[in-house]
């Protein structure tokens, strides 16, 4: 098989990994080196960096062989499919030779396990070694850390990659003894805890010593498959909390689960990937990353799951009335972020723009908030906007009219995830 053959295999095989942000790299140009992570080009896979360019990465697997047979898994090893490994060499050469052309930024490996977790792991960091200082390459780098690899592995990898991410599977344990039942959660855990305590420790090598070699300096994240167990989204919500808090993650991804092999433990192949509740899970954890909410007030025993109608912002709000109205020129920051339709930038708007005087409600608009939302929450010198009339069951269906044209309908993708993170 040549290199183009395989890259036409290990590139389907790694299209239901989605978490290929490359947000956070700060590589800078360096003289003797080629690429950086702030230029844009057009490319494989198009991803976005954090100030909301959209850049392109290489986004491939070093082998789709796997000494693992995950039930959910299209690369499960007895799964009947079609099997390739790049050589070191020929995974660097063509990602340089890919930058060359202009049609990468960077590179995202991930892998199958092959033969074992440290085994893998060497490959990947021979690639990358040859990438970094044969080649000379400076662009970005995100490589999976897979679970099960030697510390020592994990130190070399974290130091020639800009970020790394563990595939933590299933949202729970019962999840993975059920379909993944050759791995195990300390297995998981474990790299994530020593990228968490490394990388605090490089920040602070950093501080005394500027030239100190960086490791994984885009920090690390990690993803969750939605739908391909029972789990509900007050357990994935809380499992996200946990990560946040304990391994301070970057980000974590969900993924609807796109039905790709038949298990009578699996949705069928003919069920529809839950799009929906997917967007939800992202519009929470905007919630839990910017807007200071906790798990726990989003859902409960009673609500473990979103409202598919309204988003989580709208249905904390419904269910919190009496924090309503909220006057938006005497309001503090974190009161202003829980007003539906009023975003980040549209509250540190109101706080600069109240300075030069009292805001009416004609003004908020101009200033990002998204008032067929909003309305219905606020008051501007006391007032609300003319002519409003709602009741509580009226209320509902504004929201839900306000919420259709922002669905998704694009295609979903595959991932993977816990439930207690101690």
């Amino acid at each position: 098989m040549d290199v183009l053959e395989k890259l036409t295999v290990l590139t389907d095989a790694a299209k239901y990994d989605a978490a290929c942000t490359s947000s956070g790299g700060s590589r800078s140009a360096r003289k003797g080196y080629i690429g950086n992570t702030s230029s844009s080009v057009a490319g494989c896979c198009h991803s976005f960096s954090a100030d909301g360019r959209c850049v392109t990465l290489l986004k491939v697997l070093l082998t789709n062989h796997c000494v693992y047979d995950c039930k959910y898994c299209v690369n499960r090893r007895s799964n009947d499919t079609k099997r390739a490994a790049f050589t070191p060499e020929e995974l660097a050469d063509l990602t340089i030779n890919f930058y060359r052309r202009n049609y990468i930024e960077g590179l995202f490996l991930s892998s199958g396990v092959f033969r074992s977790p440290d085994y893998t792991t060497e490959l990947m960091i021979r690639a990358l070694r040859l990438l970094r200082e044969q080649y000379r390459f400076n662009g970005y780098i995100h490589a999976k850390a897979i679970p099960g690899t030697s510390p020592e592995l994990v130190e070399q990898l974290g130091l020639l990659a800009d970020r790394l991410s563990v595939n933590i599977e299933l949202p729970s344990e019962a999840g993975l003894k059920t379909l993944a039942p050759e791995k195990t959660k300390q297995a998981i855990l474990t790299p994530m805890r020593q990228i968490q305590t490394r990388n605090q420790q490089n920040q602070e090598e950093l501080v005394k010593y500027r030239h100190a070699p960086k490791f994984a300096p885009a920090g690390q994240s990690t993803q969750l498959i939605v739908g391909a167990t029972r789990d509900t989204d007050l357990h994935i919500l809380r499992l996200t909390q946990g990560l946040y808090d304990r391994y301070h993650l970057k980000r974590v991804f969900y993924s609807a689960y796109v039905p790709v092999v038949e298990h009578a433990l699996l949705p069928a192949k003919d069920v529809k990937p839950p799009l929906l509740r997917e967007h939800r899970l992202y519009q929470a954890d905007w919630l839990l990353r910017f807007y200071g909410f906790r798990a726990e007030e989003l859902l409960d025993e009673r609500n473990p799951d979103f409202d598919p109608r309204v988003d989580p912002k709208c249905s904390w709000a419904l269910a919190h009335l009496e924090f309503f109205p909220v006057e938006v020129n005497t309001a503090d920051y974190e009161s202003l972020l829980r007003i539906p339709g009023v975003g980040v930038t549209s509250a540190r708007r109101i706080l600069s723009a109240r300075r030069s005087g009292r805001l009416h409600i004609d003004d908020l608009r101009k200033l990002g908030v998204v008032m067929k939302r909003a309305q219905y929450f606020l008051t501007a010198s006391g007032k609300v906007p003319e002519g409003l009339r709602f009741t509580q069951d009226s209320l509902l269906r504004g929201l839900i009219a306000a919420e259709l044209p922002s669905l998704p309908q694009q295609e979903a993708v595959q991932l993977s995830l816990f439930d207690s993170v101690g």
